[in-house]
């Protein structure tokens, strides 16, 4: 399985937690095509047939960006807007993302707890990234069960390197193993 993993983080060098995540991917990139949206778009002009094509080289693609404000990042979003075009993506003709598999891999300062029902947030992390599961779905792409990494501001070293491993493994995870 060709493995995509696009990295939408506008401070990746100062983050510990997402960098964390890609230094236990580059241990073993068999398979795997990182690729960093802030890196290669600092102006935001967004190479769209470029992007298409990277999608349509691989077999599963990962969003990996920190959570805030309840959402992704602007570039990330951007990047949705550019790259999954009608006719290409859904709509008449828009058949190129079928069956493609997706997965959101996402960090979050908050707690497991404040991601609940009730708690701090007031919604699970599944309900907060329903906007972007159902653009995937909507382009008739298969979407994975998210790999969420909670309370990574207050997190050692030690358990940030036990979350890439958890991390590197579930991005690997056979679909019929994840949607169960």
């Amino acid at each position: 399985m060709n493995i995509l993993v696009i990295v939408a983080h506008p401070e990746l060098t100062t983050s510990r937690a997402n960098k964390a995540l890609l230094q236990r991917l580059n241990k073993n990139r068999e398979n795997i095509h990182i690729h960093k949206l802030y890196e290669l778009y600092p102006d935001w002009n967004i190479d769209t047939e470029k992007e298409q094509a990277l999608l349509l080289q691989h077999d599963r693609v990962v969003l990996q960006f920190p959570f805030y404000w309840y959402s992704c990042p602007p570039l990330l979003k951007k990047w949705f807007d550019d790259v999954m075009k009608p006719g290409w993506a859904y709509g008449t003709g828009g058949n190129r993302l079928v069956g493609k598999e997706f997965l959101i891999a996402t960090t979050t300062g908050g707690t497991d707890n404040s991601y609940r029902s009730g708690g701090d947030n007031q919604f699970t992390i599944s309900e907060l990234l329903r906007p972007i599961e159902r653009t995937i779905t909507k382009c008739s792409g298969i979407y994975l069960p998210a790999f969420v990494s909670y309370a990574v501001d207050a997190s050692m070293d030690e358990w940030l390197e036990q979350e890439a491993i958890r991390y590197a493994e579930h991005i690997r995870t056979p679909m019929p193993v994840l949607a169960h």
